[in-house]
């Protein structure tokens, strides 16, 4: 009978880890996707320079949680306080989110600041989310409940751009609306993250301070780690490759809506749909390489999304036309949950089960290390190449200064060649994933928490 009760108790707190991805998925899809990153590039800055301002507020937001991973991420191991943490991080992406509605045309600097600080709070949640997957699941079954929370987490997107769909086509061309789906993405996150706020309860019993503030703690158990984690070889050889084909993913992602409106025409509705599209292929994904990885290997299931990733973009640099654009995005969003979500899998694979939050943090940081280049590249080469065009063409009298049609196929040509950075990450970052070895990484991790577990003993 408590054997029963056990396992109920944990399904419990698996569909609570679900629910959060449910709603922290909205944010993706709507402010990152589908509304906001176009809405401030051609509805807030109106113009080419758009593409460079929004690559800008990533990198920011980027730096900052690069920074505060790792720290948040020790300190939540040693105080056993993930789940506060996780409050405080998402409360801060829910409050910035919803007042994205009152950012207008020619608030540049209010639609940066406010996007920046949702933009820390979603990505830092992620950080204690992650490290709460050990809290939920048995060794045996990581990999199938990181690649379901995937999956559920991407249908919590897609419903969100439903109802946002619907917002916007009974209203169209109104503003107001545009910005109140933010309102509304923000309850959302918000309401579904409550049931692991309520539910999870975290397995192992906080450390002795031993006099010390968290703080101190924190410093001391983080340069600790740091010394200690050389001893990982293959979890370090990840992070590297992981440091350099995030770039790519993360590029991609965060200009997917940008390119389509700019290089396809893409109209907001056929943006959202196109969104929807992506994240039902990403449900997809996400199941079938958690099954490739069970059955293959996990290293051998992130190689095979990366490939199928990289075939996608350079695919998009060729085609012209809505229905192309689909078509390719259908497969970059199928590829994109393989490479995010055994990524996921892989580093709880590689870390010691007591230290989790702190090798996902890592993990962040990396991510978010690499997330700092990948954007700021995009949209400075994008909108840098489409302004030297724009200048050679008016310097030799070919066209007029101000001239709209120059304008719009000089960022049409800037964003087309501004794709070849997203292909040249992910291909370093596959071959540098090639020289990590999954066994290796696998087995010096079980032999180092027995090894901590053998000196509490």
């Amino acid at each position: 009978m408590s054997d029963e009760i056990a396992m109920k108790t944990k399904r419990r707190e698996q569909w609570a880890w679900y629910l959060y991805d449910f709603g922290n998925s909205a944010y993706a899809a709507v402010v990152l996707l589908a509304v906001y990153s176009v809405y401030f590039k051609q509805g807030v800055v109106a113009g080419p320079e758009g593409s460079a301002l929004w690559g800008l507020s990533l990198t920011i937001a980027m730096l900052v949680v690069a920074i505060i991973a790792p720290f948040l991420g020790t300190l939540a191991d040693y105080s056993q306080k993930k789940k506060s943490f996780l409050f405080v991080m998402t409360s801060m992406a829910v409050l910035f989110t919803g007042l994205l509605f009152f950012v207008q045309k020619g608030d540049i600097v209010l639609g940066m600041v406010l996007f920046i600080l949702a933009e820390i709070g979603y990505r830092s949640g992620q950080v204690f989310y992650n490290s709460l997957l050990v809290d939920v699941a048995d060794p045996d079954e990581i990999g199938r409940v990181s690649g379901k929370g995937w999956a559920i987490g991407s249908l919590g997107g897609i419903l969100c751009l439903i109802v946002v769909l619907a917002m916007i086509q009974l209203n169209p061309g109104n503003n107001v609306v545009v910005r109140l789906t933010l309102v509304f993405t923000a309850v959302y996150f918000l309401v579904f993250s409550l049931p692991a706020m309520l539910i999870i309860k975290e397995k192992k019993p906080p450390e002795e301070s031993e006099g010390n503030n968290y703080f101190k703690i924190a410093v001391k158990r983080l340069k600790k780690t740091i010394r200690s984690v050389r001893s990982f070889k293959e979890f370090i050889k990840f992070m590297v490759a992981l440091l350099i084909y995030n770039d790519g993913i993360i590029a991609a992602l965060d200009f997917a809506a940008i390119i389509g409106a700019v290089l396809f025409g893409i109209t907001d509705t056929q943006l959202i749909i196109f969104v929807i599209i992506v994240q039902i292929t990403n449900v997809i994904g996400s199941y079938v390489y958690a099954l490739i990885g069970e059955r293959v290997g996990y290293k051998n299931s992130l190689i095979q999304s990366l490939l199928l990733m990289i075939l996608a973009i350079v695919a998009m640099m060729f085609i012209n036309g809505p229905i192309p654009f689909f078509i390719v995005g259908a497969v970059a969003g199928f590829a994109m949950a393989g490479v995010q979500s055994v990524s996921r899998t892989l580093v709880s694979i590689f870390a010691p089960k007591s230290k989790t939050a702190e090798f996902y943090g890592f993990f962040a940081l990396a991510g978010r290390t690499s997330s700092i280049v990948g954007p700021g590249i995009m949209g400075f080469a994008a909108s840098g190449i489409s302004a030297w065009l724009m200048t050679t063409l008016v310097d030799t009298g070919l066209v007029t200064a101000g001239s709209e049609l120059a304008i719009t196929v000089t960022e049409k040509i800037g964003h087309r060649f501004a794709i070849v950075s997203i292909v040249i990450f992910l291909l370093v970052g596959l071959m540098l994933l090639l020289f990590v070895n999954e066994k290796e990484g696998k087995l010096a991790a079980e032999i180092a928490e027995a090894k901590i577990n053998g000196e509490k003993a």
